[in-house]
């Protein structure tokens, strides 16, 4: 494990930094899959996804896809949820439960939700609800199970023509990244850092976020990257309906 996990981390920030996001669903699911312990699974998660998501947003902004305007109003009700979740201290069995459910949706989105566009206008009290209710569900999600909500958001954008899809990939990195930062800081009191294990993982995501991010901003076609990971996550799914059965 000493050097399988690392490898596998770098080849999933590699393919999520290309599309915008950390990669915190598939960082969960193995992490699951090897038997990592559930009280460090999250904390890693963030950790990782905080760090893929900063070279995501500096390569994404710089060739001029950044929307501040696009990502910030799901920040108002994400950023408190995120810290609530985070300072919940879950039972293993919740959490797994937790966990099996939100890599679920993933799959869920990735295989069956094929058609991103929708022709649904918003009035304004609709899309504020609306952004209420995204923002703190994923928020939730971020800080409970450490994955980012940039899975969600990103197509969310694309599927209500909120943006193009490199635009949406420039507002998921930046959601992962302030959600991931204030799950840890929520965390920082919780013992839950092992700092020997998430070393080298950070070194290996770091490496794979720059050369992702980089060509994902620059050359990649975001659409159907993500499937890539699918086989692995529903392998977590099995592994974590295997424990709980």
């Amino acid at each position: 494990m000493d050097y399988v996990l690392p490898l596998l981390f770098f080849f999933i920030a590699c393919i999520y930094s290309s599309v915008g996001l950390g990669g915190g669903s598939s960082y969960a699911a193995l992490m699951a899959i090897f038997g990592i312990s559930y009280q460090i699974i999250p904390t890693t998660s963030l950790i990782l996804n905080l760090l893929v998501t900063f070279f995501g947003m500096i390569n994404f902004w710089k060739n001029g896809y950044g929307r501040f305007n696009l990502v910030y109003p799901f920040f108002l009700t994400s950023i408190p949820m995120t810290f609530f979740a985070s300072s919940l201290d879950l039972s293993k069995e919740t959490f797994e439960l937790f966990l099996l459910g939100t890599l679920i949706l993933v799959v869920i989105r990735i295989y069956f939700i094929k058609d991103l566009k929708m022709n649904i206008e918003l009035n304004w009290f609709q899309k504020y609800i609306f952004i209420v209710l995204v923002g703190s569900i994923l928020g939730f999600i971020a800080g409970g199970i450490g994955i980012g909500g940039g899975i969600y958001l990103v197509p969310i954008i694309i599927m209500f023509r909120l943006g193009t899809e490199k635009e949406a990939s420039a507002a998921g990195a930046m959601f992962i990244w302030a959600n991931s930062l204030t799950g840890v800081i929520a965390r920082a009191r919780s013992g839950t850092f092992d700092i020997d294990f998430i070393l080298p993982l950070s070194i290996a995501v770091i490496i794979g976020g720059i050369i992702g991010s980089y060509f994902g901003a620059v050359r990649f076609s975001a659409s159907k990257i993500q499937r890539v990971m699918g086989s692995v996550i529903i392998f977590a799914i099995v592994i974590l309906l295997k424990g709980l059965l």
